[in-house]
């Protein structure tokens, strides 16, 4: 049987049963078991509501009330933080709180020990890159465990990845704040949370956001451009190659694409997909990647000659320099001599930016 994206051409005034039709063109239904819990996996890049970077509020409210229309009621939301990326804030700022409010969800924080605990767990698959990582074993979010999980990331590049999407959604939630240590192996680590994924989980949806998608040296120092759309599907890999084929970018040409096709964990291919709703084949955004100061200091210590420093830099508290520069060039410089700016163009010369100002704050 084939995979399955559904693609639907969507604007600010349909867009909730927009994802609810398009919950049951891609077959959520047939993914996600009743009797199961279901984790709203956000995707907050960065907590500042930069357009294109984040989960918008359309698309959280969107899912939710398609899985409640459907007879799902055990939802449950899940966040993580990162090192340059403060959880609490971004739900606020990007308008995600009162939608949680709104329906009841409960919200956890997995590095919270009183909301998730972390087991140690041995995957049945032979892993590519995290037993090596994690020599003392990988750990795992215990509450994933035995329940359904949906990702809601956004169309946009990625500067290690080339695109992120609904595999690389799964990085924040599964690995805990050590994660750092696989950026240099990135593709062949989401290889292996996408096999812990289906080891672990009753079923794997995603709902992605390409409304407001996001061009340039994503995730967070990014060009918005209004497109329209919105995918879903219970195919993590055929999602993102969709996604991927969107931009511009040829899927197979993405390595951890490539991988996670070649290990039998969904579909790569795009003439092997099944797209439903719009006839997206011929669409090119002619997106591109690019680079930013903090992707070519990336590239050279992750990929280029100072990769032989990494243990030094990274997994030793020198890393705390890293962030503190990763920090005060996305916080202090581009957001508020260039991101603010481009923010406020798209809330005052835009539909999705008149939406989600029609949000409440928190």
């Amino acid at each position: 049987m084939k995979s399955r994206v559904a693609v639907i051409k969507t604007r600010p005034e349909t867009v909730l049963d927009d994802i609810d039709r398009l919950a049951r063109l891609s077959g959520m239904e047939e993914a996600l078991p009743k009797d199961k819990p279901v984790i709203l996996k956000d995707n907050i890049s960065w907590h500042f509501p930069f357009p294109g970077a984040n989960t918008t509020p359309w698309q959280m409210e969107g899912t939710i009330k398609a899985l409640k229309n459907a007879g799902y009621n055990d939802i449950s939301a899940v966040h993580n933080d990162t090192v340059v990326t403060n959880p609490f804030k971004g739900v606020k700022l990007n308008r995600l709180g009162p939608v949680y409010k709104k329906y009841h969800i409960p919200e956890l924080y997995n590095f919270k020990s009183e909301d998730i605990k972390w087991v140690r767990y041995e995957p049945k698959a032979k892993m590519l890159v995290l037993d090596k990582i994690f020599p003392d074993g990988i750990m795992i979010p215990e509450y994933f465990i035995g329940k359904s999980i949906i990702h809601l990331p956004t169309v946009k590049c990625h500067i290690y990845t080339t695109t992120t999407g609904a595999m690389k959604n799964a990085f924040g939630g599964l690995l805990n704040t050590r994660r750092h240590y696989a950026h240099s192996v990135i593709h062949e680590t989401l290889v292996d949370l996408l096999h812990i994924q289906k080891e672990i989980h009753s079923g794997i949806f995603a709902v992605m956001d390409g409304t407001i998608c996001g061009n340039g040296p994503g995730p967070r120092t990014i060009t918005p451009v209004e497109k329209d759309y919105i995918l879903a599907s219970s195919d993590s890999v055929a999602i993102d190659a969709v996604a991927a084929r969107m931009m511009g970018f040829e899927p197979m040409d993405i390595r951890y694409i490539r991988l996670a096709h070649e290990a039998g964990l969904g579909t790569g291919v795009y003439d092997e997909i099944e797209v439903v709703g719009e006839d997206v084949g011929k669409l090119n955004f002619g997106f591109c990647v690019g680079d930013n100061l903090a992707s070519r200091c990336g590239n050279a210590l992750w990929f280029g000659p100072l990769k032989i420093f990494q243990k030094l830099l990274f997994q030793t508290p020198l890393v705390y320099l890293f962030v503190l520069a990763s920090y005060f060039y996305h916080d202090k410089i581009w957001w508020p001599f260039k991101g603010r700016k481009i923010r406020e163009h798209m809330l005052n010369n835009s539909k999705w930016g008149e939406l989600f100002l029609s949000y409440p704050e928190a």
